[in-house]
């Protein structure tokens, strides 16, 4: 029977008979010492955070606020630089386009002015050679018309002779185309 009193006092040990003690952190008995260890534990917390973690954190933001910032510079610089490219681009199409259009001009009228004169001188070539061609028909139409006087006297005797079958006299001939003439 020993034995089987020591099975039973056994089990009332290990969970035969349950005793009631509750939830621990609920315990009025262990305040103190929870209340000692959370101070502990914040403070340790806190002067891991305030000592190591902090420093860093603000360490790196502040190194992102003065790359942001000097970002933002560079982009500022990099706009100014950028419009007063452009408007240097703007002026130098303008002073090209102005350029363009003086020598457009200073050609026209280089070639207008090289045009006339070589009208000019086709002009002038083409006046002389019409005079000289108007001389050349003056002279072979006077020539021709000596002859024509030489030619009407001798178709008008050949004629006369072949009519009458004699021939006439030159001075009368050469009466009758006068008074023809006149």
């Amino acid at each position: 029977m020993a034995q089987a009193q020591t099975t039973h006092a056994t089990t009332e040990a290990h969970g035969g008979a349950h005793e009631d003690i509750g939830f621990p952190p609920f315990e009025t008995e262990t305040y103190a010492g929870q209340l000692l260890w959370l101070a502990i534990t914040f403070v340790v917390l806190y002067t891991l955070l305030s000592r190591l973690v902090l420093p860093r954190l603000s360490g790196i933001i502040e190194n992102r606020r003065a790359m942001i910032a000097s970002d933002l510079d560079d982009a500022a610089a990099m706009k100014s630089r950028a419009e007063e490219a452009g408007t240097a681009y703007e002026r130098s199409l303008a002073e090209a386009k102005g350029r363009a259009q003086a020598l457009a001009q200073e050609t026209r009228a280089k070639l207008s002015a090289e045009s006339d004169a070589k009208r000019k001188a086709l002009e002038a070539d083409l006046n002389q050679r019409l005079a000289e061609a108007e001389a050349t028909i003056s002279g072979k139409k006077a020539e021709a018309m000596s002859h024509v006087d030489a030619i009407a006297r001798d178709t008008a005797s050949a004629i006369i002779e072949r009519l009458t079958g004699k021939a006439p006299a030159p001075q009368k001939v050469e009466a009758a185309l006068n008074q023809i003439k006149a």
